[in-house]
């Protein structure tokens, strides 16, 4: 498979990244060189993955091959769907509208906080003792 006949996009959500390649086919979605309902055996993520598809009615028009690595299945599922909305945009722009009046275009920027020096977690303070 030739990568230049590909469109891409980059989805990100939590730490997952997903690099996305879409080009016109018959409807498959590889992820990490497997199915799609090898990759996540739960259909409320292949749901989320298919989203931006049911959205601009483009279901079996095109193929799509994702590379994903980074956070849970989730996050990665989200991460996927960011990223073939941000390619569907590139290739028409008149699918903008559509795809941001769902959200598919905002990266989700909400991250785990990072836990700080002299305290158990993010926030959570060890016990205090007054004696």
């Amino acid at each position: 498979m030739a990568v230049e006949k590909y469109t891409n996009g980059v989805g990100r959500r939590k730490t997952a990244v997903a690099r996305v390649y879409v080009k016109k086919g018959k409807g498959s979605i590889v992820v990490n060189d497997r199915a799609l309902d090898q990759y996540f055996p739960y259909s409320i993520q292949q749901m989320t993955v298919k989203q931006p598809l049911v959205v601009l009615d483009l279901e079996g028009k095109y193929d799509i091959l994702v590379n994903v690595k980074g956070g849970g299945y989730n996050a990665q599922a989200e991460a996927i769907r960011h990223g073939i909305s941000r390619a569907f945009d590139v290739i028409d722009t008149t699918n903008r509208p559509t795809l941001k009046a769902n959200g598919f275009l905002t990266r989700d920027s909400r991250m785990v906080e990072r836990k700080k020096y002299g305290q158990r977690k993010a926030r959570r303070r060890f016990q205090f003792s007054k004696r």
